[in-house]
């Protein structure tokens, strides 16, 4: 019993310090595209969109086949998904562009719309 105690005294997450993971990955070996990225790692909590948008300044566009392989492992918490649909609404998108902006399918993004934007 006191080990489990101890275990949520700590309040371990399961989620990775992406902030922390993407900060030693620049100073480390990415140096040059630190200016780039210190906006978003400046905010207090990274949204998924935000982990994303680093990954791809970090290190770049990917070839088709790896980008086909990483999309299907994709997933989106709540917050995140809001977080697209507002972006779409400001920049007054459709689904068609939206989902090719972020290389998703036009079916997964008016599914979204249906859930959450009553």
């Amino acid at each position: 019993m006191t080990e489990n105690s101890n275990l949520m005294d700590k309040n371990i997450s399961n989620v990775p310090d992406y902030k922390r993971i993407f900060n030693d990955m620049i100073q480390m070996k990415y140096p040059e595209k630190e200016k780039e990225c210190q906006n978003i790692l400046n905010k207090k909590e990274l949204s998924s969109l935000d982990i994303l948008n680093l990954n791809e300044k970090i290190f770049g566009t990917e070839d088709k086949e790896t980008q086909i392989f990483n999309q299907s492992h994709r997933s989106y918490d709540k917050e995140t998904v809001i977080e697209i649909l507002e972006i779409q609404k400001k920049n007054n998108l459709n689904n068609s562009e939206l989902a090719r902006d972020l290389r998703m399918s036009r079916n997964t993004i008016t599914k979204w719309k249906k859930i959450f934007a009553a």
